[in-house]
């Protein structure tokens, strides 16, 4: 098959879609399809990166308003032609904005399957916005579940995910597809070399945690905890790998609690020094509320690292609690969920039992099997559309077929969005 990608964040950038997006590209392709990525123009971008002739940029205005996402710009004609050539057979778009609106036209200018994967929870995320407010979420809560209406095929990252976006009436169908890991990558890390480049004493107790230092990741509160345990035991360590609008914040807060020798923060990780990173760990610790599917659980129980979190969607179906780690209620408080973590720290042995069942944990999340469950649901899309797998349709169009797909499509946009305002202020007034 031939498909087409439509995502607001891609490599350079550094993210959970990011990262998704290029994972499934790039296990598509080693499966024999062929996979090309409509993303947003980075400064930083190399495109003399072989991976770069896979992938389509556009103008944007990156990072908007300190978010993940990049507002694009209006996309060149020369899109549609790109696209004419490349002959896709179907549409993924990964969000329901921006360059999701451009995949949504795309699909119906070319009369093609479009599948949304609902990677976010967007309500999360309108602290980016100027006049955020409860307004503001519940209106990107119904703009998510009107995009979800108009597009053929839902893909969930997890269970939680799925039974929300079912709660929010959205009747398109649903297939539950996490993101997929590298089992045998993460199982292959040096630790111990990691350890010696970053100055960790050998015998030292580590927690650690990885993701973007974001406000929606509550991490003010999992810092606080952190602190709580490094004071609690001086010959362990905290290792946070990431970047982000709240690093500074999160160095001011362990500064002003004496416990800045005992943090190591070496920002952004990638290939084998991520891994590493992992290895080096004994113990993970999250405390976000706001993940679709808990990507970094995953990848740290291939590596053979317990998990002790706050039960939360994406969260739960990773973490067994007593199983490969601790799941604690989601208002547990900073002083609990250190006591939780202390508690595992001194007890060696508990920590070797969960650790034997992280790996069990892990194979469900395998590349190959979620890679392959992405294209069945691909095929069984196409099949609806009685269109031969990477046949492109634009040629049994006529011109008047092209003119009403496009009126169409711009009629769906903005009856979405409308939609979605009318939802929100008629709730707002109930």
């Amino acid at each position: 098959m031939n498909i087409a990608m439509f995502t607001n964040t891609y490599s350079p950038h550094v993210g959970g879609v990011a990262r998704s997006v290029e994972t499934l590209s790039t296990d598509l392709r080693r499966m024999g399809h062929k996979v090309v990525i409509i993303a947003p123009e980075f400064e930083d971008v190399n495109h003399d990166d072989q991976a770069e002739q896979w992938i389509y940029r556009v103008p944007a205005i990156q990072n908007f308003n300190g978010s993940d996402f990049s507002v694009r710009l209006p996309v060149p004609l020369q899109l549609t032609e790109f696209l004419k050539t490349f002959a896709p057979s179907i549409i993924h778009s990964h969000h329901p904005f921006l360059l999701g609106d451009t995949a949504l036209r795309v699909a119906r200018h070319f009369d093609l399957p479009l599948i949304f994967t609902h990677h976010t929870l967007y309500e999360r995320y309108t602290h980016y916005v100027p006049l955020d407010s409860e307004v503001m979420q519940q209106f990107a809560i119904h703009l998510s579940s009107e995009y979800a209406r108009l597009c053929d095929a839902i893909v969930a990252p997890s269970e939680s995910i799925a039974e929300l976006i079912k709660q929010r009436d959205v009747k398109t169908g649903i297939s539950v597809i996490p993101t997929g890991v590298d089992l045998a990558v993460f199982a292959q890390g040096n630790g111990t070399a990691f350890r010696q480049q970053h100055n960790i004493p050998e015998g030292a107790l580590v927690i650690g945690h990885l993701g973007r230092l974001a406000e929606e990741k509550n991490l003010t509160y999992l810092a606080q905890a952190a602190v709580r345990v490094l004071q609690a035991h001086p010959d362990s360590r905290f290792l946070l790998v990431g970047d982000g609008a709240v690093a500074d914040e999160l160095k001011l807060l362990f500064q002003k609690n004496g416990v800045s020798e005992q943090v190591i923060m070496p920002g952004n990780l990638s290939g084998q020094d991520l891994v590493d990173a992992y290895l080096a760990m004994q113990l993970f610790i999250f405390a976000s509320h706001t993940e679709t599917q808990g990507m970094v659980l995953a990848e740290a129980m291939a590596a053979g690292v317990p998990v002790i979190a706050l039960n939360a969607s994406g969260v739960r179906e990773v973490v067994i609690d007593h199983e490969n780690g601790r799941l604690l209620p989601a208002d547990s408080s900073v002083k609990d969920f250190a006591g939780v973590i202390s508690e595992a720290l001194t007890k060696p042995g508990k920590l070797a039992q969960w650790q034997k069942q992280t790996r069990k944990t892990a194979s469900r999340f395998s590349r190959e099997h979620c890679a392959t469950a992405m294209v069945q649901l691909y095929r069984e899309q196409v099949d609806k559309f009685d269109c031969q797998t990477g046949q492109f349709q634009d040629s049994q169009l006529e011109g008047l077929d092209i003119l009403v797909n496009k009126i169409k499509a711009e009629w769906e946009l903005i009856a979405e969005k409308t939609r979605a305002a009318v939802k929100t202020v008629k709730q707002l007034n109930n």
